[in-house]
């Protein structure tokens, strides 16, 4: 059955799943240490506002991410809020994917905060493996997270998430820190265990499922296949009683180049003005921009998105004839596009995205900035100081279609 360590008698799988705790929170602690053993959370404090990342503290009284800040708030009236910081987020990501590794080439992120490893062709074992990589996060970064160790995905995923503390109004309770599911072991692992364990089973399918007499995952497995695609459609239906039955072929692909990048805000009051929307867009170009850069990559098309009052949501586009990673270009094109949509009816969210993203390269200089300083002088200027000083050492406050002697940059501190 599954376990926390490593017997001499069985074979280990050899996908690791990898999975901070409380990540975006953890590292607002490492800065914040006063709040240690307090209800926190990271994310909008507003009416609109939503839940990126809760400590334990705050997920015992039901705080969890992707919650309206409000209903947070109800159940915990004194959780304080941090707002996000996702540039040092993804620094810090960025730092432990490095350490993972240096363990395996195989390594696939899902997300800033957890990855896939496949260590086949290590010499360790893979749960002494998993242990390593929790003493160098620790060590390295301050920061705890939970390793999953199985022979596929699907399991190695639930492996990380039962191998996680448990929210107590104390603070975690200590998890194992390493869970595995032994070779051969797998469905008698899964039987007895919650039809929402498995991935794609949300609240509308568990109802389905719940409907025709389904509720853990070794029933799932015995259920006949034909009648469950009847239920919840064909591809659905395989996908879940393949898994049911610790069947996931799918292999560990190392990281490509990201395809976009782009960031938004939701605003607290709906927006009427292209004034202000425009200010916004100034710094969410600044945001993506820098993210770029860290990544050495640079994108022809610039989108924005636009988020009305009552949930209609628009895009807007526009290539470009060469790659950019400059803030005040990205800027500029964003409020160009924003210039053609009507914001009378007020906006809920704006977000600036960038897609087509290839080396930089040789940047061709627009007419519209010759004569001016370069702005890819300016950009790395900007990331100088940030790199010496932190990321709120530095913050845009200007006119994204002025030229760089006429926008600002508001040096804090």
């Amino acid at each position: 059955m599954a376990q926390s360590t490593q017997s001499g008698d069985t074979q280990s799988g050899t996908i690791l799943h990898v999975d901070m705790d409380a990540f975006f929170v953890s590292v607002e602690m490492l800065r914040r240490p006063e709040l240690r053993g307090l209800p926190v959370a990271v994310g909008g404090s507003g009416s609109r506002g939503v839940v990126a990342s809760a400590s334990y503290e705050a997920r015992s009284y039901g705080v969890s991410s992707a919650m309206p800040a409000g209903q947070a708030r109800r159940l915990c009236p004194e959780i304080v809020f941090l707002p996000g910081d996702h540039q040092l987020y993804q620094e810090v990501s960025g730092r432990i994917m490095v350490i993972l590794r240096s363990f395996t080439p195989l390594v696939e992120p899902l997300s800033l905060d957890e990855a896939f490893l496949d260590v086949a062709g290590a010499h360790r074992r893979p749960v002494e493996i998993g242990h390593l990589i929790r003493g160098q996060v620790r060590e390295e970064e301050g920061i705890n997270c939970a390793v999953g160790v199985a022979a596929i995905k699907f399991l190695a995923k639930l492996g990380s998430k039962l191998a996680k503390p448990e929210p107590t109004r104390s603070g975690p309770s200590e998890g194992v820190g390493v869970f595995e599911v032994p070779v051969g072991e797998e469905r008698a692992f899964l039987a007895p265990r919650p039809v929402s364990d498995i991935w794609g089973v949300g609240p509308a399918t568990l109802a389905r499922l719940s409907r025709i007499g389904i509720a853990t995952i070794g029933e799932l497995a015995q259920f006949p296949l034909e009648r469950l695609e009847q239920v919840v459609g064909k591809a659905h239906g395989q996908h879940l009683h393949s898994l049911a039955n610790a069947v996931d072929p799918r292999p560990v692909i190392p990281e490509t180049a990201p395809k976009s990048m782009s960031h938004e805000k939701t605003f607290p009051r709906d927006v009427h003005t292209h004034d202000a929307l425009g200010a916004e867009l100034v710094a969410l170009s600044d945001s993506v921009a820098s993210r770029l850069r860290t990544a050495r990559v640079a994108g022809r098309t610039v989108t924005i998105k636009v988020r009305f009052g009552d949930f209609t949501t628009i895009t807007r586009s526009h290539t470009l004839a060469s790659p950019v990673d400059s803030g005040v270009v990205l800027a500029r094109e964003a409020k160009r596009l924003l210039e053609e949509v009507d914001v009378d009816p007020g906006v809920r969210l704006i977000g600036v995205g960038v897609s087509e993203l290839e080396d930089p390269g040789q940047r061709q200089l627009s007419l519209e900035d010759a004569g001016a300083p370069s702005w890819h002088d300016v950009d790395r200027a900007v990331d100088r100081i940030r790199d010496r000083f932190g990321t709120e050492a530095i913050h845009t406050g200007g006119i994204a279609d002025a030229g760089p002697r006429q926008t600002g940059w508001t040096r804090l501190g």
